[in-house]
């Protein structure tokens, strides 16, 4: 503090490889404690240009007009508004469950400059900063062949695989088996792991962000393939076609299918990483021989 003002806090931070940085303006008010799932990305080494920065401001932080509202989306933790700024960004309003406002956000189109207030109490503040960075990733990361999926994680001899489903149908319990019953096997994240094509190779990544598991190391392997679970009375594996493929993974990436940039990017990531790994649907029962038949197919 120096003559009554405070100065802002800057942390760097390296998720799947990228640089991530949060400017808090009040750190008396908000600062690293909102967010301690990031604590193990913590970098020193932040040169060259970040994916994106966001600003957490103590006032308003924005003062565009709203010449659109593209709409109300239920994330599953609450609503989030969107609208569109005069410069062509957008303006989020993101909600939990209640109904409360926890964080208002502003980005610019590519989501390279960000800014957010949040609000409400700390458990507030928390998830909508959270929200806002989950956002800031998925989309900014799409102009650099980037995905955030909603996905279980678990690595076996070296390489990562990942389970896709509708919320509820299993993917976290399938991981578990692969845990309980495949020998060498371990838990990477639990719910928003990150694919990243580099130089033409698909990689999969641990993240900040691992729902109600803990789940939050900085962990990197080659993707070896992603399975979308479906439940059903016997066991049985199918390996799917490109379109196939391309139709079952889309649903798990995060994505503006109105921004028709940002959703053109996402479905060339998709397709860059379907031309890359095996896609898979395993109809299954919760069970250990479900495990097994996934692990003997898929890590051919």
């Amino acid at each position: 503090m120096n003559n009554g003002v405070i100065a802002p806090e800057t942390y760097s931070f390296e998720i799947a490889e990228l640089l991530v940085k949060v400017v808090f303006n009040n750190p008396t008010k908000d600062n690293i404690d909102l967010i301690p799932s990031f604590r193990t990305f913590i970098t020193t080494e932040n040169s060259g240009t970040p994916l994106f920065t966001l600003t957490v401001c103590d006032g308003e932080p924005w003062t565009s007009t709203i010449v659109e509202n593209i709409g109300t989306f239920d994330t599953g933790n609450g609503d989030t508004i969107v609208d569109m700024t005069a410069e062509g960004g957008y303006r989020f309003i993101i909600k939990d469950i209640h109904g409360n406002v926890c964080c208002t956000m502003t980005a610019d189109r590519k989501f390279g400059t960000c800014r957010c207030k949040i609000e409400g109490n700390f458990i507030c503040r928390s998830f909508g900063l959270n929200n806002a960075l989950m956002l800031c990733f998925a989309f900014a990361g799409s102009f650099r062949e980037t995905l955030l999926i909603h996905a279980s994680l678990v690595r076996n001899n070296g390489y990562g695989y990942a389970f896709i489903a509708r919320s509820g149908t299993g993917k976290s319990t399938h991981t578990s088996l692969w845990l309980k019953h495949i020998e060498g096997s371990d838990l990477m994240n639990d719910d928003n792991p990150v694919v990243r094509i580099i130089d033409g190779k698909a990689y999969i990544y641990g993240s900040p962000w691992s729902g109600k598991t803990p789940c939050y190391r900085k962990v990197k392997a080659p993707l070896g393939a992603i399975t979308r679970i479906e439940r059903a009375s016997k066991n049985s594996i199918e390996k799917l076609r490109p379109v196939q493929a391309f139709a079952s993974l889309l649903p798990s990436c995060s994505s503006m299918k109105w921004d028709g940039s940002i959703y053109n990017a996402i479905c060339d990531n998709i397709t860059k990483v379907i031309e890359t790994v095996s896609i898979y649907t395993l109809h299954c029962l919760p069970d250990e021989n479900a495990a097994k038949l996934c692990h003997r197919e898929i890590s051919r």
